[in-house]
């Protein structure tokens, strides 16, 4: 029989109490690390360009708030069509991926089909092609039905994804099968199922994916800059590249209008993150 001496125990308590402490410095210096680079947008934004880039630096900025209406006064770039076209593509973009991409995936997890398995592995298969040998066919396609410059040519090429389709399915695998088992006791079907029990079961993996998928719909440059050719389909990411041209660059309307652009992406995430990180740990890889 083993018994602890009183030096043990203070030693233990006081190698947790410095384990603890070293975990809050290196947390501390990583969100330190992390938050210097939006210091840096707000700082820049709220600046002169002879601030940002002159000699003397300077902690605050001197908040010029008059480059907030600077930005979209500027007639050569129409930054609040550019924001609601984004907002636009981003929420449909993420709807119709849920819609389409949660339907494929219950289908290939549950329904009984002799050849699931090999529509499975052919959406698999999609996300070894590179992205640039897609791309010409993609645009040829979406001129010769006449989208370009309309909502229709940036987001319906997106709607389905390889990826977030494999998700969903090793997600459905893991989803209890009793409560659809029960569902169709009470005469409902498949689409009865999915839409009546397994949706309202599944809210925060959805919510996951939904964030994933508005982020990267709201941070597309190379598709919406062929597709929207008129300024007037512009996207955020697109005006932000017109601040910079071969004769200027406008560095305090560059970083305002980063300001501005990044906002909807950190309410989005700060609502929506537990679900981010709950929803992709229930993904469950199996077979």
């Amino acid at each position: 029989m083993t018994t602890t001496t009183p030096h043990a125990g203070k030693r233990r308590k006081r190698g947790g109490v410095l384990g603890n402490a070293g975990l809050y410095i290196a947390v501390s210096v990583a969100a330190f690390l992390f938050l210097i680079p939006f210091y840096l947008i707000v700082r820049n934004s709220l600046s002169t360009d002879l601030e940002i880039t002159g000699p003397n630096w300077k902690v605050l900025p001197s908040f010029q708030w008059g480059n907030i209406s600077e930005l979209f006064d500027d007639p050569t770039v129409e930054f609040g069509r550019s924001l609601w076209n984004s907002t636009v593509i981003a929420v449909l973009s993420t709807v119709g991926t849920l819609l389409f991409c949660s339907m494929a995936g219950y289908g290939l997890a549950r329904i009984p089909y002799k050849h699931a398995n090999k529509v499975f592995y052919a959406v698999l298969a999609t996300l070894m092609v590179p992205t640039a040998v897609t791309f010409v066919p993609s645009f040829v396609l979406v001129s010769s039905l006449g989208w370009i410059d309309t909502y229709r040519g940036m987001i319906v090429p997106g709607l389905f994804s390889g990826f977030t389709c494999f998700l969903f399915r090793q997600y459905f695998l893991g989803f209890p099968k009793e409560l659809e088992e029960a569902a169709r006791v009470d005469g409902l079907g498949y689409w009865g199922a999915y839409w009546r029990i397994v949706v309202p079961n599944s809210l925060n993996f959805f919510a996951a994916i939904a964030t994933i998928t508005f982020i990267s719909g709201w941070n597309a440059f190379l598709w919406p800059l062929v597709i929207g050719q008129d300024p007037s389909s512009w996207t955020v990411q697109v005006a932000l590249s017109s601040f910079i041209t071969n004769q200027t660059v406008n560095f305090h309307l560059i970083f305002m209008a980063t300001a501005i652009s990044i906002l909807p992406l950190v309410f989005v995430f700060l609502f929506l993150q537990r679900w981010l990180v709950q929803g992709i740990a229930q993904t469950g890889i199996k077979g």
